[in-house]
Formats: C-alpha cells, sequence, structure tokens
C-alpha cells in the first residue's frame, strides 16, 4: 500500500481541525449511522481542547483515498505548544499550511513553517474560508509567498501548490472558484497530496529502526512507543533495542504493533516501512530514543527542543482549607505527576525548589503552563502556584532576558486603547497596517516580563474583540521593567462564611472576587482595592439585631462578583501571593496569610 505523511499547520482558528473532520467523512473513516458523521471537531477529542476551541495535543489519525494510505499528524497552532510540534513534525514528508482568506499568515504559522522548512517537507497551501465576508485570497496568497520568501533556504521552498477551501463545507478548488456556491469536494485536495507529498524514504532491506516522536498510555497495555518506521519492518515478538544515541537503555521483546485507522489504533502482525506505528512492550520508553533492531545498535541524533521561557513555583496546597476538594494534595503525590507529564511534554522542564517545598515547572508560556495546572485540578489534585516568572540568562556578565514579536489585530475603534497598553509596557511598533475593512494590524516588539497580563488587559478592555498573537524572538540584553500595573487587594481579616452585609462594604471599596455564603480565611483575597494599597476588611460580619426596624434591614444590592480564570488569576497575582487551585475552586490569597507575618516579611 501507498503511504503518505503529512503534518497539518496553522494559525489558532484557521479551521485546521474543520478541514481534517471533512478528510475523515468524505473518506468513509466512518459508517453513515456513527456519530462522528455528525460531529466536528472530532479530532480535538479533550475536553480542554474542545472548550478552547485549540489543538493543545499532537495527534495523528489516518484516512485511506484511492488505496493511498494518509497519515495527518495534527499539530497544535499555538506557540506555547511548539515543543508538540517540534517532537512531531519529524514523522512528516510534507504539509498543508492553512491559512484564513481574511487573517492572513500570523505569527506562530510562521514558527510552524520555519520547523516544516528546516525539515525540507513539501508544501501545500490551503487558503481557508474565502467564504468570509472580509475575505481577500489574492492578497492573503501575496502574503503567504512573501513569508515563504522570508523562510526559504533555497529555491524549492518557493514552489508550492495553492488550493483554496471552505474547511466547514468540506469544499475545494484548484482555483478560486467564481461561485463559492457550486458543488464540490475534497477531492483535489487529497489529489494534491498524492500527487506533491513523497512517498516515506524508509529501506526495507535494513534491520528494523524508529524514533519515539510522541508517548501514549494504556491500563492494559502500558506505554505506547509512537514514530515512523525509517528502515525495515516490525512484528509482535521481535526482540529490538532501545537506544540513546549511542548508548544502548534496554533490550525488549515487541508485545504489540499497532497502526492508525481512522481515529483509532488498529493492531497488526507487521509493519509497514514508512508507516506511522505504535509498539507496546517498553515500559520505560522516553521521547527523542530509538527503537532498532540487535543488528543495526546506532540510535538516532537526540531531538533539540526550544528552551522555555517562564517559570511558576507549584506546591501543595498549605491554605486552611486545603484537602477539603482534591483528591491529591501531597507533595509526593504532585511530584509523581509532573514526572509523568515531563515524559510527554517535553516543552516542560521540572526542578525541585531549591528555596524550600515545591517544584519549578517551566514551559513556553502563560497557556503552556496555564492547561498543565487546569489539567492537573481536573483529575483530582490540589496545589498552589506562584506568580509566573520570565526565565533571565547571564551572558559574558550581562542579564538577557526573552524579547516577542506580538501581533494585534484590532477594529480601528480601539486602536488607542492599544497604543496606550503597549507605551505603558514599553513595547516598540515595528509595523502597523490597515485594510479596506477597518481591521488594522500592529506588530509589536517587547519583553516578555512586560507582556505578562497582556492578553487578559487586551481581552478586557476591548470587550474580547482584539486578536492576539506572539512569537519569541530571541534572548537580548535585559530591558527596563515596568512598574506594577494593578491596584491593591482587599484581603479578608478573618475566618468564616462572607455575608451580604460585610459585602456591601467590600463594594465601597473595590470590586469583590466572592458573593455571599463563600468560606473565606484570614489572608484570602477577596477583592481589588481601589486605591494603590492592600486593605483588610472582615468580611464575615453581622448586623447587629435590634428591636427598631428601618428601611435599612431591607436586604443589600449586591454587584455580582468578578469571576477570575486561571489564566487571568495567573495574570493577576504578585511576587508576594499565591493562587490555590483545587478541583472546584480558584482562591487568590497573600502568601503570608496574617497581617504580622506580612508586615515581618516586609521589614526583611
Amino acid at each position: 500500500m501507498d503511504i503518505r505523511n503529512i503534518a497539518i499547520i496553522a494559525h489558532v482558528d484557521h479551521g485546521k481541525t474543520t478541514l481534517v473532520d471533512g478528510m475523515l467523512k468524505q473518506t468513509h473513516t466512518f459508517r453513515e449511522n456513527e456519530a462522528e458523521m455528525t460531529q466536528t471537531t472530532i479530532l480535538d477529542r479533550n475536553e480542554l481542547e474542545r472548550e478552547k476551541g485549540i489543538t493543545i495535543f499532537a495527534k495523528n489519525i489516518a484516512v485511506i483515498y484511492k488505496k493511498t494510505k494518509i497519515n495527518i499528524i495534527d499539530t497544535p497552532g499555538h506557540a506555547d505548544f511548539s515543543g508538540e510540534v517540534e517532537r512531531v513534525i519529524n514523522m512528516a514528508d510534507g504539509a498543508l499550511l492553512i491559512v484564513d482568506a481574511a487573517e492572513g499568515p500570523l505569527p506562530q504559522t510562521q514558527f510552524v513553517l520555519s520547523q516544516a522548512l528546516k525539515q525540507n517537507l513539501k508544501l501545500i497551501v490551503v487558503v481557508n474560508k474565502i467564504d468570509r465576508k472580509d475575505a481577500r485570497p489574492k492578497e492573503v496568497l501575496h502574503e503567504i509567498e512573501e513569508l515563504f520568501l522570508h523562510l526559504a533556504h533555497h529555491d524549492d521552498h518557493l514552489t508550492f501548490p495553492v488550493l483554496y477551501a471552505i474547511g466547514r463545507e468540506e469544499k475545494t478548488w484548484k482555483v478560486m472558484p467564481h461561485d463559492i456556491r457550486e458543488k464540490a469536494d475534497l477531492s483535489p485536495l487529497f489529489e494534491e497530496i498524492i500527487k506533491t507529498i513523497p512517498p516515506p524514504v524508509a529501506d526495507v532491506q535494513k534491520p528494523f529502526k524508529m524514533l519515539v516522536s510522541t508517548l501514549d498510555f494504556d491500563t492494559h497495555k502500558g506505554s505506547f512507543a509512537i514514530g515512523k518506521v525509517t528502515q525495515g519492518t516490525v512484528k509482535q515478538g521481535q526482540k529490538v533495542l532501545q537506544l540513546n544515541e549511542k548508548e544502548v537503555v534496554g533490550n525488549f521483546t515487541i508485545q504489540n504493533v499497532f497502526s492508525s485507522k481512522g481515529l483509532f489504533r488498529e493492531e497488526i502482525t507487521e509493519s509497514l516501512p514508512g508507516d506511522i506505528i505504535a509498539i507496546t512492550g517498553i515500559p520505560d520508553v522516553a521521547i527523542g530514543q530509538t527503537i532498532a533492531d540487535p543488528e543495526d545498535p546506532v540510535g538516532y541524533p537526540a531531538m533539540k527542543v526550544g528552551e522555555p521561557t517562564l517559570k511558576v513555583l507549584i506546591s501543595p496546597n498549605t491554605s486552611p482549607l486545603s484537602g477539603r476538594e482534591g483528591k491529591f494534595c501531597t507533595a509526593r503525590q504532585i511530584e509523581q505527576r509532573l514526572i509523568k507529564e515531563k515524559k510527554t511534554n517535553i516543552g516542560l522542564k521540572i526542578e525541585t525548589n531549591p528555596q524550600g517545598n515545591g517544584f519549578i515547572v517551566s514551559g513556553r508560556g502563560e497557556l503552556h503552563l496555564a492547561i498543565l495546572i487546569e489539567n492537573l485540578r481536573r483529575e483530582g489534585y490540589e496545589l498552589q502556584v506562584g506568580r509566573p516568572q520570565v526565565i533571565l540568562k547571564d551572558k559574558n556578565g550581562k542579564t538577557q532576558e526573552p524579547i516577542e514579536e506580538i501581533t494585534i489585530e484590532i477594529d480601528k475603534a480601539y486602536i488607542g486603547i492599544i497604543v496606550e497598553e503597549l507605551g505603558k509596557r514599553m513595547g516598540e511598533l515595528i509595523d502597523t497596517q490597515t485594510n479596506e475593512q477597518g481591521m488594522t494590524r500592529m506588530v509589536y516588539r517587547i519583553s516578555s516580563r512586560n507582556l505578562l497580563g497582556l492578553r487578559s488587559s487586551i481581552l478586557t478592555k476591548t470587550r474580547g474583540n482584539g486578536l492576539f498573537a506572539s512569537r519569541f524572538l530571541d534572548y537580548f540584553d535585559e530591558m527596563p521593567l515596568i512598574d506594577k500595573q494593578r491596584n491593591g487587594v482587599l484581603i479578608a481579616f478573618e475566618s468564616g462564611i462572607s455575608t451580604n452585609f460585610a459585602l456591601e462594604t467590600v463594594q465601597e471599596r473595590g470590586t469583590s472576587f466572592i458573593g455571599p455564603g463563600v468560606s473565606v480565611y484570614e489572608g484570602m483575597i477577596i477583592g481589588l482595592n481601589k486605591r494603590d494599597e492592600d486593605m483588610e476588611i472582615n468580611v464575615c460580619k453581622g448586623k447587629k439585631m435590634t428591636n427598631v426596624r428601618s428601611n435599612a434591614d431591607i436586604a443589600v444590592k449586591l454587584d455580582p462578583p468578578v469571576i477570575l480564570t486561571l489564566e487571568q488569576s495567573l495574570d493577576f497575582i504578585e511576587n508576594d501571593e499565591l493562587l490555590e487551585v483545587t478541583p472546584k475552586s480558584l482562591r487568590l490569597r497573600k502568601q503570608f496569610l496574617s497581617k504580622i507575618e506580612r508586615n515581618r516579611a516586609r521589614k526583611i
């Protein structure tokens, strides 16, 4: 059977997952009566992926078109998950670059495309969403050509086929259609894949060898080592070596061999050369290792993955309410879970906190770390998290910090807000363009430290209208740090249950984060002050009872509390504050809960 291995790369929300849904359906991967035929975002099976509408975890599926097996590797579109991209893209021989016909190529597109061109993958460009009212396919194609010109390593990279698509309607064309209502399907795309993407190079005469690109786990079969068969074949019961480049780690016997079929794996007796397979029987396998026949005991070079730029302290929950809402609360349980995460999430770096309890977890950005913390809480873990800190480097006696390029697309009505916000944060304007629809694209260069919290701030101030994307550039000499952007906080003065009467005072002093009937403890942050300084408030006191009845006894009217998300909470906290994370709650608190301890810490 012929095989094609393709990666699908695109910016967030450019229609990548929707187009893959159509490829699955039009190749009759499912029966007509199967639920998947009526579903969307079939690939995003993870609950968080469906909620956020983004691909977080790289995954591979397979479809059959005219006796050709097409392995499709779905890669994340957000730069924070670039570790996922870097480790799976080596399984592909070509790639589909999907670009929105209105938005054009954005920073994440540039990152993943540069990775694909480094691997010399053959590219097919798909200009998607040509049915949008603000679609500008000709201009977007010109922008794509400019991007290729900027990233190309040689002339071959500048030649690529282009298709036009409406992913949600499962339509593609080789030329821009005069009428998008005309009948069409995905056949032009499948034909172009078979024509343009080369079959995998794998010498069947050589002994079996495979680089482990990703892992999966099963309670019955254990660890799955997943990768592309680069030479030979493998079957059940075959003896293999586990290698770290030139070092033999162990000898094992293959228990099962699986190949992708649709969304799932099916067990096979023997692999095909060049196919993407999963094998079991190697319990402690790691990404980047080589599985090889004993006749060829030399491993592939280790994978190089970009370094983390942001770190956060994760430790067991120490609040007075700890242990009430979670199943896993101890340092040992958290450590075991983080070690398990490190096996598959190679963009993470995990170290024991040298200054005390907990672990320093380093990642590629705010979203990368937030997704990890959200997964932990959904699995029943209780923990507390410190303020995210940018990772600084020392080079030739000078401190360096990561610098990022951010692209913001915004309606011209909000330009003033963006300019003011980026001005405060010492951002340097690189480029600005306004299209015919009144949308302005602004490109800034800014330090990662001054970038922290910007995403939440922009979405709040523009009422969710801002399109925000960032791209790590490099480490440069340390830049000036902005002053504190946030007011002081309102802190619970004592433990108890919040009351309507007490919260009226909170409402007068600032913005409340809690409603009545909520358990609070001394040192817990219950609101944002109108002033710069922190303020202690008793939110548990009730109204004194008297025999005199007046209009003041009528129920207090309170504004709804502001409920911060996990990402907003991480952006909100300062160096002397923590975020308490449980399966049911997110609570902001001071690092030192009592006022005496806080005063003592200030004097040190």
